[in-house]
């Protein structure tokens, strides 16, 4: 028997359905692997494919482009290390999440995943069939178990793959980043070592999906519970890990052990990294976004340049008569501090003409919001007529606040493709913006130092479309709002709950409504980078047509 055992893990960034490039990928790792001697090189979760792919897995061409990518790396890989990567696979009439073992030249085991997650993101019950609980398979002498994903959250999959025999447990991961959930993946899986005495890996993806972002951070725990190895979070990496045999069974070496950055940090790193993988990924180079010299365009402009570099964002101030002077030096400001291309454009002539052209309709009536959206709606027109002649993805700049109770226009500031803060409250932008000013890594492509000027961070926040509007004047203050809101989105807490908490049951309610009746602009919106388990999109879901209230 062999008392030592080589492993390559791939904690890497797939294409979603590009399985021919995903392959590739693991055709680059594996002649790695097989440079370093590696008995075995490992991939996340549905790596051919990419995760979460939603409906998209249910294609019979992508599942079959899918297993036949799996079956030639099978044949390409045939003289080295053994290979495994994730996959669908389609088996008597059902669809599996399948872990697919390749050893010379053949597909000689497969791991089905038992366990389905249907919460938050995820809706694998409806996608898939349970997979029955297998045994380990052998590589080189050595027996490993890969429960995949969820399997390795509940104990049965592991205890039964450690009754049958494995010594290993290989754990392939496509698990989307929120805030804090690195504790809870560690928590259950010391759980796992401890309940089987076996040393576990935790193998997760890295990358942009959409609106998730898969956060890496592998590691290796050896029994009881003790970090024998952990990668970095966010970063692609390839790691050769080294397990002896031991009186005790297999141990793995002590190895690197990165750190992990504290959580406001994490939170901007994913809203960096999901605007550069979906551009990367789209084929978009360029983006281009409306400065109005507010905090959320200025914390969206930042962003857009640590991720994809000044030279690749143009900023636009659109002012009418009631933006300030203020603003306006405040938007050239931070344009000039983020080295970006900036572009002035009034907007009083087109607001004119509009005018005119609805006065015989409006006539009698009082100005009123009416009159305000189409300065916003003459924004969104401008700013997609820039993103149509040069071809930069409009981004668009509405905090979680603002999203949840609609205190924003639709086909006016929430045109765009894709919103970096849509999952961040307002308070967390202004923490963000101060946190950044004070932060620079070498992930960020933008410069160090106080890029968000501090007036931009301290003033009153305006929409400035009619005179000394402030954002209080139609909401709450947003500590207060961003607390409720919290409550009710967030912990899907009553409006009881809320009061008994110590806030105005007016408020509240008010708040619930707004909430509510804002339903329609969020389906239309666009989608952005999730940092919470109640991002509006996937994790939340409710009807547009809705007349429920809390009668708490």
């Amino acid at each position: 028997m062999a008392d030592t055992f080589r492993l390559t893990l791939a904690q890497a960034n797939p294409v979603m359905g590009d399985v021919a490039g995903n392959a590739n990928k693991v055709r680059e790792v594996w002649a790695e692997a097989k440079a370093a001697k590696s008995d075995m090189v490992a991939f996340p979760e549905m790596f051919i494919v990419g995760y979460n792919a939603q409906d998209l897995i249910m294609k019979p061409a992508l599942q079959a482009a899918a297993l036949a990518e799996v079956e030639q790396l099978a044949v390409d890989c045939a003289e080295g290390p053994v290979v495994a990567v994730g996959g669908p696979l389609v088996q008597d009439g059902a669809l599996y999440n399948a872990y697919f073992i390749l050893k010379g030249g053949k597909i000689v085991h497969t791991q089905l995943k038992h366990h389905l997650p249907n919460y938050t993101v995820f809706d694998e019950e409806r996608l898939f069939a349970h997979g029955p609980m297998g045994g380990p398979y052998d590589v080189n002498g050595v027996r490993v178990g890969s429960p995949i994903c969820e399997d390795a959250w509940f104990e049965d999959v592991p205890e039964t793959l450690e009754e049958t025999g494995a010594e290993i447990l290989v754990v392939p991961n496509g698990s989307p980043y929120y805030r804090d959930k690195f504790d809870r993946r560690m928590n259950h899986m010391v759980a796992r070592v401890i309940e089987t005495e076996l040393p576990l890996v935790y193998l997760n993806m890295v990358g942009g999906q959409d609106d998730q972002v898969f956060d890496g951070g592998s590691f290796v725990l050896n029994p009881g519970g003790q970090l024998a190895m952990q990668l970095p979070v966010f970063d692609e990496a390839v790691a050769h890990v080294e397990f002896e045999r031991t009186a005790a069974g297999w141990r793995c070496k002590d190895g690197p052990k990165a750190l992990l950055p504290a959580g406001e940090e994490q939170d901007y790193r994913v809203c960096v990294e999901a605007l550069r993988d979906y551009m990367g990924k789209t084929g978009f180079k360029k983006v281009l976004l409306g400065l109005s010299g507010g905090i959320d365009s200025a914390l969206v402009a930042t962003i857009a340049v640590d991720a994809l570099g000044a030279e690749n964002v143009r900023c636009v101030m659109l002012p009418s008569e009631y933006t300030s002077q203020e603003s306006l030096d405040d938007a050239e400001d931070i344009a000039k501090r983020l080295g970006v291309h900036y572009d002035y454009v009034p907007i009083a002539e087109g607001r004119a003409a509009i005018t005119n052209t609805l006065a015989p309709l409006f006539e009698g009536t009082d100005p009123g919001l009416t009159e305000e959206n189409i300065q916003s709606r003459l924004r969104g027109l401008l700013l997609m007529a820039l993103s149509n002649k040069f071809g930069e993805m409009l981004l668009t700049t509405g905090n979680k606040s603002e999203v949840a109770v609609g205190y924003a226009t639709i086909y006016g500031d929430m045109a765009g493709g894709y919103n970096p803060i849509k999952d961040m409250y307002k308070t967390r932008v202004f923490e963000t913006s101060r946190w950044r000013n004070n932060v620079h890594r070498d992930w960020m492509m933008g410069p160090a130092g106080e890029v968000i000027p501090v007036n931009i961070i301290d003033k009153p926040p305006s929409a400035e479309l009619r005179p000394d509007q402030k954002d209080e004047d139609s909401l709450p203050p947003y500590d207060v709002l961003d607390a409720i809101l919290f409550m009710l989105v967030d912990e899907d807490k009553s409006v009881a709950d809320c009061v008994a908490a110590g806030y105005d049951r007016e408020t509240v309610k008010r708040v619930e409504h707004l909430v509510y009746i804002s339903e329609y602009k969020r389906f239309q919106s666009a989608p952005g980078a999730r940092l919470s388990k109640k991002a509006f999109w996937l994790d939340r879901r409710y009807p547009i047509v809705n007349r429920f209230r809390d009668p708490s």
